[in-house]
Parts: structure tokens; C-alpha cells; sequence
């Protein structure tokens, strides 16, 4: 064996021998703890949670947006309470009168008579623009198309002053000399009956787009479909595409509705007394401009306000199908919110 051999052996680790006191020393291991009263050995025990307090989630920005937001609404509200030229006495005064209640009526007749025709004429627009007919199809396109290119005043005018085109308006056989009706334009063109015609026709006009897009966003396949399965067309129409286009149908005809409502007050060029032109005569009477004014933007609120609840129900029952759960409704939420906010203390003891 060569000197570097013993070298490298003699530098290699030798084992220790325990001395007999060390060893006396080592302690005895410890046995496990038994497990508590109905655990099964083994099983896991969960952790108690109980003393730990509940920490709400930290927004400071949300607050500092609430209360920049809080402060403007403060300031809008001093202002509109303490400053004397909004004359809310006079406000008080001509809200409830029977001049302005009569002119509202108006106001309501005018929407509810020229939106249902509005629609039932824009429904059958709707289909003749989907039809294989290119007579028909030619017909809606260019109805829509000059109806919605020409200002509602203009219109408003042109059917008023109709008797100067055509003297009287009868009904007959064309081409023939034979009449069953006949009537004196101006007789027959009041001012509400122009009033009606002109919002009627403008309505139909948007009317017809709006119907025609909600029954093109229906999957064309359920179609297909039902009509494998023997559906009648009149069923298919009212069972399968009209139920999902409502969807797509009632944001935007509400948007409209309530446009006809604001869209009514274009009327006092023809001086048809409706809620805007009787309030017009007020003020010119009484010089009272800005509450009045005010009277008349308070009732457009409540109308439009009324329209907007009607609106959100309608949405939810046709939004059945379309969603797993319906939305909760202003009642459901004001519940859920003050149960939630009920519970929160509760919790927060442990």
C-alpha cells in the first residue's frame, strides 16, 4: 500500500461510540395524543374558527368617489331649495290645476292613440320588408326611408295644410267616377287628427326597424326545426319567434314610447291644446316663464317614470328562458339588502 493510500484513509470520518452517559441521556419518545371524545383514530379534526373576527373588505376609493359624488348632489339640492327664483309656491300652485290636468290628458291620449297605431302599423311594415314579395318589400323600404329622413315638425305641418293639395278625400273605385265617401279635407284634418297622423305614421316608420331586427335576431334554426316537426306557420310565428324577439323588441319600443311621450309636446305648432302648448299660454298670460316650465318637465318625469316600471317588468317576465334566475325586483332587493346588512353585526361578534 503506498503512502498516499494510508494518506486518504487515516483523513476519512470514524464513527463516534456513544458513551454510556450519553445514551442515558436520549429521552424516551413521546405517544400520541388521544383523540378527542367521538373522533374516530385517525380522523382529522378541523380547525376552530370561532374566535376569529369577520374584516370587511377595505374600498377607499369607493368611499372617496361616494363622497365627492354625496357633496354634488348636496349642492344641487341646496340651490334648487334656497334659491327664490325657481318659485316653487307658483309651482305648487299650477301642478294640479285643471288647465295643465286637462292638457295632460292630451298629452296621454296623443301617446296611447298614436303608439298602439304606431306599432300595429309598424308590425305589418315589419313583415312586408321580410316577405319574398319585392312589390312589398320595395313598399316598406320606402316608407321607413321617408318617414325617417323628413323632421316630425314638417311632417306635423304638411298633414295639416293637406286641404290645399287635395280639396276633399272620397272613397270609391278607382279610375271610375263611382263614390261611396266623400268629405272636405279641412273637415276631416283636424288638428288632432293631424296631430295623430303625423306621430303615427313617424312612429310606424322607427316602428318597423325595430320589429323587423328583433325577429332577425331569432335563431332561424328553431324554425327550421319546428317546421320539421309539423308546427303550423301562424304557431311558429306567435309560439317561436315572437316570444323571443319581445327580447329584442322591448328596450328599444319603450325608448320609442317614451320619445312619443316628449314627442307630443312638438304639437303646439298646430296649437292643439296638450300639456306643453297649455302651459305656453300660461306663462304668456302670466309672464310666470320658469315655473311653469318647471310644471310641465315635473309631469314629463312622472310619465316617463311610470313607462320605466311598466318597462322593467315587462323585460323580466320575457326574460324567462333567457336567464336560469329571473332579476330580483326593487322590493326583492330592498329586502335582501337590509336582511344582509342585518346579519352583518351578528357576525362579527365571534
Amino acid at each position: 500500500m503506498s503512502s498516499a493510500t494510508r494518506v486518504a484513509q487515516s483523513k476519512q470520518p470514524q464513527p463516534v461510540q456513544p458513551q454510556p452517559d450519553q445514551a442515558e441521556a436520549v429521552p424516551p419518545a413521546v405517544p400520541p395524543a388521544a383523540p378527542p371524545d367521538g373522533a374516530a383514530p385517525g380522523q382529522r379534526i378541523p380547525a376552530d374558527y370561532s374566535s376569529y373576527r369577520v374584516v370587511a373588505a377595505r374600498h377607499p376609493w369607493r368611499w372617496v368617489g361616494t363622497a365627492v359624488v354625496a357633496l354634488g348632489v348636496l349642492a344641487v339640492a341646496w340651490s334648487l331649495a334656497t334659491n327664490p327664483r325657481w318659485e316653487w309656491g307658483v309651482v305648487a300652485q299650477w301642478f294640479t290645476a285643471q288647465s295643465v290636468v286637462n292638457g295632460l290628458v292630451e298629452t296621454l291620449k296623443l301617446t296611447a292613440i298614436s303608439g298602439v297605431l304606431g306599432f300595429v302599423l309598424g308590425f305589418i311594415l315589419a313583415l312586408m320588408r321580410l316577405s319574398a314579395s319585392p312589390l312589398l318589400v320595395s313598399v316598406s323600404w320606402t316608407f321607413s326611408w321617408i318617414f325617417r329622413s323628413t323632421p316630425l315638425l314638417v311632417q306635423m305641418l304638411l298633414w295639416y295644410n293637406l286641404g290645399y293639395l287635395y280639396e276633399k278625400i272620397s272613397l270609391g273605385i278607382p279610375f271610375t267616377d263611382v263614390r261611396f265617401f266623400e268629405v272636405q279635407t279641412t273637415t276631416l284634418i283636424s288638428q288632432f287628427a293631424a296631430a295623430v297622423l303625423g306621430l303615427t305614421l313617424n312612429q310606424a316608420a322607427y316602428s318597423a326597424e325595430i320589429i323587423r331586427g328583433g325577429i332577425l335576431s331569432v335563431d332561424q334554426g328553431q324554425l327550421e326545426a319546428a317546421a320539421a316537426l309539423g308546427i303550423p306557420a301562424w304557431r311558429r310565428s306567435t309560439r317561436i319567434v315572437l316570444p323571443q324577439a319581445m327580447r329584442a323588441i322591448l328596450p328599444t319600443a319603450f325608448n320609442e314610447i317614451i320619445g312619443l311621450v316628449k314627442g307630443t309636446s312638438i304639437v303646439y305648432v298646430l296649437a292643439y291644446s296638450e300639456l306643453f302648448y297649455t302651459v305656453q299660454v300660461i306663462y304668456n298670460r302670466t309672464q310666470q316663464v320658469l315655473p311653469l316650465l318647471l310644471v310641465a318637465t315635473l309631469w314629463y318625469i312622472v310619465i316617463t317614470s311610470v313607462l320605466s316600471v311598466f318597462q322593467y317588468y315587462i323585460e323580466r317576465h320575457y326574460s324567462k328562458g333567457a336567464v336560469r334566475n329571473l332579476p330580483l325586483t326593487p322590493l326583492q332587493k330592498a329586502r335582501k339588502f337590509f336582511a344582509t346588512h342585518a346579519a352583518v353585526p351578528n357576525r362579527r361578534n365571534f
